[in-house]
């Protein structure tokens, strides 16, 4: 079996953001390869501690992969200021002596968005609408890696999640645990919260799922793409922004748009040369054009939903993302560019956000730098394995209720010529509910300190 097909058949996902399957990413060649180590949101320390505990696995898969995508360019990118984590990696590629290289960012907030990342790399804009490899190179986060090497290494299918588990909560850590755990599982190995009441973000605090209701909580659970859990008060400043519904953000935005351009002036996607992405121009529509202006909406296909326009930009505290997020659902026509050159704004070097800025914007200081507790590796009695944990098809399902499993086996396969990826049990057990949307499994539990 040649490693792509390990790759595929270990169902392995983007682990740091959309879930692209892995195996089709590798599936061309490229002149860069570029490692994401920057920990893209605030807060979150999941990247970095893979990073220190498993850096001769990932570098081992680094190697690899560069064979297989024939990058001539291997490039790890982490923030200069992760000096422990740096000292891991450069003490295991010397000892190898892989050819890789590694470059130093600045902490500024959106340092792993990885079109921002090919840009200060490469100095090359990857195109309106278009992927890295359209400018020649491949991306991937370390967490994938860390998959890749345990699929082509050891055959191991996905099926457990590092997540850090962080802010409200009693004992801050990063838990290993399998697909499919409840998050209040997680918040509970985490020494449980703080609060009495409380909303929970899957993910980073700028583009993070957030969940406020009790009930939402409850069904929540880890899939291969989270990382993170975030514990926040319900009034909290990011949690209450995400709460507006449509139809208030449209009566804000006719009222208090004053048309600043702050929301265009520092999109990271417009700074790198994505000159058609402007978020003011869209809120402008929205507020004054009582029938869409389908040229102008579509152009939200090209935000990357970081949220500085309206976490960090806009001075009225509107929200542009939510506005693009909203038309990207709406507009069926894709958009389409015909334009193969993108000239970097000529301030895009100096509207970067340093990330301590961002954090205090988002009135989370008080959870920057939070000191960890030793990580736990937790088992369970039970998981909900959903179906759909990345981009494409759903996979298709192959296990019937009543059918007892074994941790590490195929329960839904990739669907014929479709792009997908395969999902594993995650435990033993028996299956007692199986579905399109979902797998459930019920097995034995203890926690492992």
């Amino acid at each position: 079996m040649s490693l792509i097909d390990k790759i595929a058949e270990a169902g392995v996902v983007g682990a740091g953001g959309a879930g692209f399957p892995t195996h089709v990413k590798y599936g061309a060649e490229a002149e860069y390869f570029i490692i994401n180590g920057a920990e893209c949101e605030p807060l979150l320390m999941t990247d970095k501690f893979l990073m220190r505990s498993f850096a001769a696995e990932i570098l081992e898969a680094i190697d690899e992969v560069a064979k297989i995508v024939g990058a001539d360019k291997v490039v790890f990118a982490l923030k200069k200021k992760y000096t422990e984590e740096l000292a891991c990696l450069k003490r295991i590629r010397d000892e190898n002596n892989y050819d890789i290289e590694f470059f130093l960012m600045e902490s500024y907030y959106p340092a792993g968005d990885e079109q921002v990342m090919v840009y200060e790399i490469t100095g090359r804009t990857v195109p309106e609408g278009g992927i890295p490899l359209h400018v020649g190179a491949v991306v991937s986060n370390v967490g994938t890696l860390y998959n890749v090497y345990r699929a082509i290494r050891a055959d191991k299918a996905v099926t457990d999640k590092y997540v850090s588990v962080l802010a409200e909560v009693n004992k801050p850590r990063i838990v290993k645990v399998p697909i499919g755990t409840s998050i209040n599982e997680c918040i509970e190995a985490a020494g449980g919260s703080t609060l009495d009441e409380y909303a929970v973000i899957i993910g980073g605090p700028m583009m993070g799922e957030n969940l406020v209701e009790e009930e939402a909580i409850n069904q929540a659970v880890i899939t291969k793409t989270a990382g993170s859990i975030i514990i926040l008060p319900k009034k909290q400043f990011v949690i209450e922004m995400n709460q507006q519904s449509m139809e208030h953000i449209k009566n804000k935005a006719e009222a208090a748009c004053i048309q600043c351009t702050f929301c265009t002036e520092y999109c990271p996607r417009y700074l790198i040369g994505h000159e058609n992405l402007e978020p003011h121009r869209i809120m402008r529509a929205l507020a004054y054009e009582k029938e869409d202006n389908t040229d102008i909406f579509k152009t939200a296909q090209l935000c990357c939903e970081c949220g500085i326009c309206e976490l960090y930009a806009c001075p009225m505290g509107l929200s542009p993302r939510l506005v693009n997020v909203y038309y990207k659902q709406k507009i069926d026509e894709k958009y389409e560019t015909d334009k193969d050159e993108f000239k970097p704004h000529i301030m895009q070097e100096y509207r970067k956000i340093p990330t301590d800025r961002q954090i205090a914007r988002l009135n989370l200081s008080k959870y920057n730098h939070q000191e960890l507790h030793e990580p736990v590796e937790i088992e369970v009695d039970k998981v909900k394995i959903p179906l759909n944990q990345h981009i494409g098809a759903p996979a298709e399902l192959i296990v019937s209720e009543g059918q007892t499993v074994e941790r590490g086996q195929k329960i839904a396969k990739i669907r014929e010529n479709a792009l997908g990826a395969n999902i594993h049990a995650s435990i033993s057990g028996k299956v007692i509910k199986a579905d399109d949307n979902q797998v459930i499994i019920s097995g034995s539990a203890e926690v492992v300190s």
